[in-house]
Protein backbone atom coordinates (compact mmCIF):
# COMPACT_ATOMS: atom_id res chain seq x y z
CA UNK A 1 0.00 0.00 0.00
CA UNK A 2 2.82 2.37 0.80
CA UNK A 3 4.73 1.07 -1.78
CA UNK A 4 1.72 2.40 -4.26
CA UNK A 5 1.36 5.30 -2.62
CA UNK A 6 5.03 6.57 -2.89
CA UNK A 7 5.14 5.32 -6.70
CA UNK A 8 2.09 7.64 -7.25
CA UNK A 9 3.74 10.81 -5.85
CA UNK A 10 6.97 10.02 -7.92
CA UNK A 11 5.49 10.02 -11.25
CA UNK A 12 3.14 12.99 -10.17
CA UNK A 13 6.27 14.67 -9.36
CA UNK A 14 8.26 13.86 -11.94
CA UNK A 15 5.04 14.68 -14.46
CA UNK A 16 4.72 18.01 -13.00
CA UNK A 17 7.50 20.36 -14.24
CA UNK A 18 6.31 22.86 -12.00
CA UNK A 19 6.53 21.16 -8.84
CA UNK A 20 9.51 22.80 -6.85
CA UNK A 21 12.81 21.49 -5.84
CA UNK A 22 11.37 21.62 -2.23
CA UNK A 23 8.26 19.84 -2.41
CA UNK A 24 10.20 16.95 -4.27
CA UNK A 25 13.00 17.52 -1.38
CA UNK A 26 9.87 16.72 1.06
CA UNK A 27 8.37 13.98 -0.97
CA UNK A 28 11.43 12.39 -0.66
CA UNK A 29 11.88 12.04 2.51
CA UNK A 30 8.32 11.68 3.17
CA UNK A 31 9.04 8.54 0.77
CA UNK A 32 11.97 7.28 2.97
CA UNK A 33 10.49 7.79 6.50
CA UNK A 34 7.03 5.89 5.14
CA UNK A 35 9.75 2.73 3.60
CA UNK A 36 11.56 2.85 6.92
CA UNK A 37 7.77 2.84 8.71
CA UNK A 38 7.00 0.02 6.51
CA UNK A 39 9.74 -2.04 7.00
CA UNK A 40 9.21 -2.00 10.69
CA UNK A 41 5.41 -2.93 10.24
CA UNK A 42 7.31 -6.05 8.01
CA UNK A 43 9.58 -7.01 10.90
CA UNK A 44 6.85 -6.61 13.50
CA UNK A 45 4.21 -8.30 11.39
CA UNK A 46 6.99 -11.86 11.13
CA UNK A 47 7.45 -11.52 14.93
CA UNK A 48 3.74 -11.62 14.89
CA UNK A 49 3.59 -14.80 12.71
CA UNK A 50 6.33 -16.49 14.31
CA UNK A 51 4.56 -15.22 18.00
CA UNK A 52 1.51 -16.71 16.44
CA UNK A 53 3.21 -19.93 15.09
CA UNK A 54 4.49 -20.36 18.50
CA UNK A 55 1.44 -19.64 20.26
CA UNK A 56 -0.23 -22.69 17.83
CA UNK A 57 2.55 -25.05 18.77
CA UNK A 58 2.28 -24.26 22.61
CA UNK A 59 -1.73 -24.66 22.25
CA UNK A 60 -1.04 -28.22 20.60
CA UNK A 61 1.34 -29.01 23.21
CA UNK A 62 -1.14 -27.71 26.08
CA UNK A 63 -3.87 -29.76 24.34
CA UNK A 64 -1.82 -33.14 24.12
CA UNK A 65 -1.17 -32.67 27.63
CA UNK A 66 -4.94 -31.74 28.22
CA UNK A 67 -5.87 -35.49 26.47
CA UNK A 68 -3.18 -36.85 28.45
CA UNK A 69 -4.96 -35.75 31.94
CA UNK A 70 -8.17 -36.44 30.66
CA UNK A 71 -7.07 -40.16 30.19
CA UNK A 72 -5.50 -39.84 33.48
CA UNK A 73 -8.66 -38.99 35.23
CA UNK A 74 -10.65 -41.47 33.55
CA UNK A 75 -8.22 -43.80 34.28
CA UNK A 76 -7.94 -42.32 37.96
CA UNK A 77 -12.11 -42.19 37.98
CA UNK A 78 -12.28 -45.99 36.87
CA UNK A 79 -10.14 -47.45 39.97
CA UNK A 80 -11.75 -44.98 42.69
CA UNK A 81 -15.02 -46.30 41.18
CA UNK A 82 -13.99 -49.94 41.13
CA UNK A 83 -12.23 -48.97 44.80
CA UNK A 84 -15.19 -47.73 46.21
CA UNK A 85 -17.16 -50.52 44.86
CA UNK A 86 -14.64 -52.44 46.85
CA UNK A 87 -14.66 -50.56 49.65
CA UNK A 88 -18.15 -51.14 50.26
CA UNK A 89 -18.13 -54.46 49.88
CA UNK A 90 -15.43 -54.87 51.68
CA UNK A 91 -16.72 -52.52 54.65
CA UNK A 92 -19.71 -54.68 54.56
CA UNK A 93 -17.53 -57.81 55.20
CA UNK A 94 -15.45 -55.96 57.46
CA UNK A 95 -18.55 -54.82 59.61
CA UNK A 96 -20.24 -58.60 59.91
CA UNK A 97 -16.75 -59.78 61.07
CA UNK A 98 -16.87 -57.12 63.82
CA UNK A 99 -20.34 -57.66 64.51
CA UNK A 100 -19.28 -61.28 65.64
CA UNK A 101 -16.28 -60.33 67.05
CA UNK A 102 -18.24 -58.26 69.03
CA UNK A 103 -20.83 -61.34 69.98
CA UNK A 104 -17.83 -63.10 70.91
CA UNK A 105 -16.66 -60.58 73.05
CA UNK A 106 -20.11 -60.19 74.60
CA UNK A 107 -20.03 -63.85 75.04
CA UNK A 108 -16.67 -64.35 76.89
CA UNK A 109 -17.59 -61.16 79.16
CA UNK A 110 -20.59 -63.05 80.38
CA UNK A 111 -18.43 -66.37 80.60
CA UNK A 112 -15.59 -64.17 82.66
CA UNK A 113 -18.73 -62.63 84.46
CA UNK A 114 -20.21 -65.82 85.68
CA UNK A 115 -16.13 -67.01 86.39
CA UNK A 116 -15.65 -64.06 88.89
CA UNK A 117 -18.49 -64.69 90.10
CA UNK A 118 -17.25 -68.37 90.98
CA UNK A 119 -14.03 -67.36 91.30
CA UNK A 120 -15.52 -64.29 94.56
CA UNK A 121 -17.51 -67.56 95.87
CA UNK A 122 -14.80 -69.79 96.16
CA UNK A 123 -12.47 -66.84 97.54
CA UNK A 124 -15.52 -66.85 100.33
CA UNK A 125 -15.57 -70.23 100.83
CA UNK A 126 -11.51 -70.53 101.03
CA UNK A 127 -11.54 -67.69 103.78
CA UNK A 128 -13.79 -69.38 105.62
CA UNK A 129 -11.73 -72.64 105.18
CA UNK A 130 -8.99 -70.91 106.22
CA UNK A 131 -10.52 -69.81 109.18
CA UNK A 132 -11.80 -73.12 109.97
CA UNK A 133 -8.60 -74.91 109.67
CA UNK A 134 -7.03 -72.03 112.00
CA UNK A 135 -9.88 -72.94 114.41
CA UNK A 136 -8.72 -76.51 114.16
CA UNK A 137 -5.30 -75.93 114.74
CA UNK A 138 -6.03 -73.43 118.15
CA UNK A 139 -8.53 -76.81 119.13
CA UNK A 140 -5.52 -78.61 118.64
CA UNK A 141 -3.17 -76.53 120.08
CA UNK A 142 -5.65 -76.10 123.10
CA UNK A 143 -5.83 -80.22 123.00
CA UNK A 144 -1.77 -80.19 123.24
CA UNK A 145 -1.90 -78.26 126.37
CA UNK A 146 -4.78 -79.64 127.95
CA UNK A 147 -2.74 -83.24 127.62
CA UNK A 148 0.74 -81.62 128.39
CA UNK A 149 -0.99 -80.49 132.03
CA UNK A 150 -3.02 -83.48 132.24
CA UNK A 151 0.42 -85.83 131.80
CA UNK A 152 2.87 -83.48 133.40
CA UNK A 153 3.54 -85.77 136.37
CA UNK A 154 4.59 -88.70 133.36
CA UNK A 155 7.36 -86.25 132.08
CA UNK A 156 10.73 -88.22 132.39
CA UNK A 157 8.90 -91.73 132.80
CA UNK A 158 9.16 -91.53 128.65
CA UNK A 159 6.09 -90.03 127.84
CA UNK A 160 6.19 -87.01 125.35
CA UNK A 161 3.35 -84.69 123.91
CA UNK A 162 3.80 -82.68 120.35
CA UNK A 163 1.91 -81.17 117.93
CA UNK A 164 3.14 -81.34 114.62
CA UNK A 165 1.51 -81.75 110.82
CA UNK A 166 -1.93 -80.81 112.58
CA UNK A 167 -2.27 -83.22 115.14
CA UNK A 168 -0.94 -84.09 118.91
CA UNK A 169 1.10 -86.64 119.51
CA UNK A 170 1.46 -88.82 122.64
CA UNK A 171 4.05 -90.95 123.11
CA UNK A 172 4.43 -93.54 125.05
CA UNK A 173 7.75 -95.69 125.61
CA UNK A 174 7.33 -99.54 126.87
CA UNK A 175 8.89 -98.96 129.67
CA UNK A 176 6.31 -97.21 130.51
CA UNK A 177 3.74 -99.69 130.13
CA UNK A 178 4.41 -103.25 129.24
CA UNK A 179 7.15 -105.77 130.58
CA UNK A 180 9.25 -107.28 127.65
CA UNK A 181 6.85 -109.57 125.30
CA UNK A 182 4.02 -108.97 127.14
CA UNK A 183 0.88 -106.56 126.08
CA UNK A 184 -0.54 -106.15 129.34
CA UNK A 185 -0.40 -102.90 130.82
CA UNK A 186 1.40 -101.93 133.81
CA UNK A 187 -0.73 -99.99 136.59
CA UNK A 188 1.42 -96.70 136.08
CA UNK A 189 1.08 -97.09 132.48
CA UNK A 190 -2.74 -97.41 132.97
CA UNK A 191 -2.71 -93.96 134.84
CA UNK A 192 -1.51 -92.23 132.04
CA UNK A 193 -3.54 -94.07 129.09
CA UNK A 194 -6.60 -92.90 131.72
CA UNK A 195 -5.45 -89.47 131.63
CA UNK A 196 -5.67 -88.97 128.11
CA UNK A 197 -8.89 -91.19 127.90
CA UNK A 198 -10.57 -88.23 130.16
CA UNK A 199 -9.26 -85.28 127.48
CA UNK A 200 -10.51 -87.49 124.91
CA UNK A 201 -13.80 -87.79 126.67
CA UNK A 202 -14.07 -83.95 126.33
CA UNK A 203 -13.19 -83.94 123.01
CA UNK A 204 -15.44 -86.36 121.32
CA UNK A 205 -14.71 -85.09 117.58
CA UNK A 206 -11.38 -85.91 117.66
CA UNK A 207 -10.35 -89.04 116.07
CA UNK A 208 -7.82 -91.17 118.21
CA UNK A 209 -5.13 -93.98 115.99
CA UNK A 210 -3.47 -96.15 118.18
CA UNK A 211 -0.11 -97.79 117.37
CA UNK A 212 2.11 -100.23 118.73
CA UNK A 213 5.78 -99.77 117.81
CA UNK A 214 8.52 -102.60 118.40
CA UNK A 215 12.32 -102.62 118.19
CA UNK A 216 13.96 -104.78 115.55
CA UNK A 217 15.02 -108.01 118.07
CA UNK A 218 12.93 -110.80 117.02
CA UNK A 219 10.07 -111.56 119.17
CA UNK A 220 10.86 -115.03 121.44
CA UNK A 221 8.17 -115.64 123.58
CA UNK A 222 5.42 -118.32 123.03
CA UNK A 223 1.64 -118.06 123.42
CA UNK A 224 -0.82 -116.78 120.81
CA UNK A 225 2.07 -114.01 119.71
CA UNK A 226 3.12 -114.69 116.34
CA UNK A 227 6.11 -111.44 115.87
CA UNK A 228 6.92 -108.29 116.66
CA UNK A 229 3.61 -106.99 114.33
CA UNK A 230 1.60 -108.98 116.09
CA UNK A 231 2.97 -107.89 119.14
CA UNK A 232 2.54 -104.18 118.40
CA UNK A 233 -1.07 -104.84 117.74
CA UNK A 234 -1.75 -106.62 120.89
CA UNK A 235 -0.33 -103.69 122.65
CA UNK A 236 -2.23 -101.14 120.98
CA UNK A 237 -6.00 -103.28 121.44
CA UNK A 238 -4.69 -103.42 125.39
CA UNK A 239 -4.66 -99.24 125.05
CA UNK A 240 -7.52 -99.24 123.19
CA UNK A 241 -9.76 -101.20 125.79
CA UNK A 242 -8.55 -99.41 128.42
CA UNK A 243 -9.92 -95.69 126.51
CA UNK A 244 -12.67 -97.74 126.22
CA UNK A 245 -13.43 -97.96 129.46
CA UNK A 246 -14.44 -94.70 130.17
CA UNK A 247 -17.79 -94.29 128.62
CA UNK A 248 -17.28 -90.38 127.57
CA UNK A 249 -15.16 -91.67 124.65
CA UNK A 250 -16.98 -92.28 121.34
CA UNK A 251 -15.64 -95.42 120.67
CA UNK A 252 -15.67 -94.89 117.03
CA UNK A 253 -13.26 -92.59 117.16
CA UNK A 254 -10.59 -95.07 118.02
CA UNK A 255 -8.68 -97.06 115.58
CA UNK A 256 -5.79 -99.46 116.58
CA UNK A 257 -2.79 -100.49 114.04
CA UNK A 258 0.48 -102.31 114.86
CA UNK A 259 3.47 -101.32 113.11
CA UNK A 260 5.92 -103.88 114.47
CA UNK A 261 9.66 -102.67 113.58
CA UNK A 262 8.69 -100.86 110.27
CA UNK A 263 8.55 -97.58 111.61
CA UNK A 264 11.69 -96.84 114.38
CA UNK A 265 11.86 -93.39 115.56
CA UNK A 266 15.82 -93.95 116.47
CA UNK A 267 18.38 -96.54 114.69
CA UNK A 268 18.25 -99.57 116.10
CA UNK A 269 21.90 -100.03 116.97
CA UNK A 270 22.22 -98.59 120.05
CA UNK A 271 19.66 -99.73 123.21
CA UNK A 272 18.96 -96.37 123.42
CA UNK A 273 17.76 -96.41 119.92
CA UNK A 274 15.58 -99.19 120.48
CA UNK A 275 14.32 -98.16 123.53
CA UNK A 276 12.53 -95.19 121.65
CA UNK A 277 11.22 -97.62 118.81
CA UNK A 278 9.72 -99.44 121.43
CA UNK A 279 6.62 -97.52 121.99
CA UNK A 280 2.60 -96.83 121.96
CA UNK A 281 2.15 -93.59 119.55
CA UNK A 282 -1.64 -92.47 120.29
CA UNK A 283 -2.37 -89.89 116.99
CA UNK A 284 -5.22 -87.30 117.92
CA UNK A 285 -6.57 -85.58 114.41
CA UNK A 286 -8.97 -83.19 114.22
CA UNK A 287 -12.41 -84.49 112.59
CA UNK A 288 -11.78 -83.01 108.97
CA UNK A 289 -15.83 -83.55 107.59
CA UNK A 290 -16.65 -79.79 107.79
CA UNK A 291 -13.16 -78.87 105.80
CA UNK A 292 -13.54 -81.25 103.08
CA UNK A 293 -17.41 -80.51 102.26
CA UNK A 294 -16.16 -76.47 101.97
CA UNK A 295 -12.67 -78.18 99.63
CA UNK A 296 -15.68 -80.06 97.28
CA UNK A 297 -17.89 -76.42 96.96
CA UNK A 298 -14.35 -74.67 96.37
CA UNK A 299 -13.67 -77.62 93.67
Amino acid sequence: MIKRISLGLLILALSTSCVSKKIYTDLESKYAELKKENRSIADENADLLKAKTQLELDRDAQNKELDKVKLERDKWQAEYTALEKNSSEALKTNLAKNRELLDQLETKGKALALEQERLDASGKRLSELEALIAAKEASMQKLKETLSKALNSFEGKGLTVEQKNGKVYVSMENKLLFNSGSWAVSSEGKKAVVEVGKVLGDNPDISVLIEGHTDDDPFGGNGPIADNWDLSTKRATSIVAILSENKSVNKQNLTAAGRGEFSPLASNETAEGKAKNRRIEIILTPRLDAIAEMLKDIN
